[in-house]
This record gives structure tokens, C-alpha cells and sequence, in this order.
């Protein structure tokens, strides 16, 4: 954290990515007592990946959907959540250990500090029940006819959980999380 920034102007914001295409999710379904229902699962390799970062403590979220993960997609998405933080406060963003994210050719923002969490820890990203929620509310036992399909429907997936007031702080927050 950059020096003179006080604590209560700092924000903890937790980011992560998540694949959707294809070869998706197969979830549980409502069928007829007694029947076995049918779900089509496609065999074909087409997918997008959808970047997200989440603030518990002041309900925001920045996501995009991107063709790839790596480096230029981190930066990219580092951008965005840059210009979301408002003027005079600091955002330390909380993530995985991917390749991307630990790498010295990211950028580095005047307003955002990382902290890789410890290796194999995923139970402490509350993105991974962002990603969850998603699939089952609405990527789930789906085909795509195509990679544009695939954007279309993580767009309008993210933007539906976004758009519910408090959605984003009653998922993700945790109490041990709070300064």
C-alpha cells in the first residue's frame, strides 16, 4: 500500500476468472416425480472467460468477458477496476495465484495493491460463489451455437447478478475481511 494512505480509505475487493463455452456446467434440474430428465451436453471446445472482481463493503463489481487468459486480459481488467475506484481511495485486490496475476509485466496502478492469497485456496475468494450463482442461475445445462453466444450469455448472466441491489455484498462478504 502506498505510503500515506489510512486504513479507512482502503477498499478489499477479491478477483478471479472463470471459464464458461461449450462444454459447460451440467446442474441439477425440476423434473416429473418418476422420470429421468435429458440434458444435452455439447462436445465441441469453444469457450470465453469471464473476468470479475467484486466489493463486498461497497456492493460494486467490474466484469468482463474476454477470448483468453493471460497477461494483456489482467491488465485489461486491472484497468477497469482502476477507473472504478473512487478518487482518494485504495483498493487491495485479493486473488489466486495464476500465472497472470503474479507476473512482473503487470502494470502497476498508483490506486490498486495485490495480494496473492496462499496456494490452493480457493474457499477464500468469494468469487468462486459468484461464479456458482452464475452457473446455476443462468449458464447451466445450456449449448452455444458459437463463441458470440458464449459472450452474449456471460454478458447477460454477469449484468443480471450485478443489476440485484446488495447482491454483490450479501454473497461475498466475510467477516474476516473487514478492516
Amino acid at each position: 500500500m502506498p505510503a500515506g494512505v489510512g486504513i479507512e480509505s482502503v477498499d478489499i475487493w477479491f478477483q478471479d476468472e472463470a471459464r464458461v463455452g461449450q462444454r459447460g456446467t451440467v446442474t441439477r434440474t425440476w423434473a416429473k416425480k418418476g422420470t429421468r430428465p435429458r440434458i444435452a451436453r455439447q462436445q465441441q471446445f469453444e469457450y470465453a472467460y469471464v473476468f470479475g472482481a467484486v466489493c463486498p463493503l461497497r456492493d460494486e463489481a467490474v466484469g468482463l468477458v474476454m477470448p483468453a487468459v493471460n497477461t494483456e486480459a489482467m491488465l485489461v481488467h486491472l484497468e477497469h477496476i482502476s477507473m472504478k475506484i473512487p478518487e482518494g481511495r485504495h483498493a487491495v485486490i485479493v486473488l489466486d495465484r495464476a500465472a497472470w496475476h503474479t507476473t512482473k509485466r503487470l502494470k502497476r496502478f498508483s490506486n490498486i495493491s495485490l495480494l496473492p492469497l496462499p496456494p490452493a485456496s480457493p474457499e477464500l475468494n468469494p468469487t468462486e460463489q459468484v461464479w456458482q450463482t452464475l452457473r446455476d442461475e443462468h449458464l447451466a445445462n445450456r449449448c452455444y451455437e458459437n463463441y458470440d453466444a458464449i459472450m452474449m450469455a456471460c454478458c447477460d448472466a454477469w449484468n443480471a447478478f450485478v443489476d440485484i441491489p446488495n447482491r454483490v455484498r450479501s454473497l461475498c462478504s466475510r467477516p474476516w475481511a473487514i478492516l
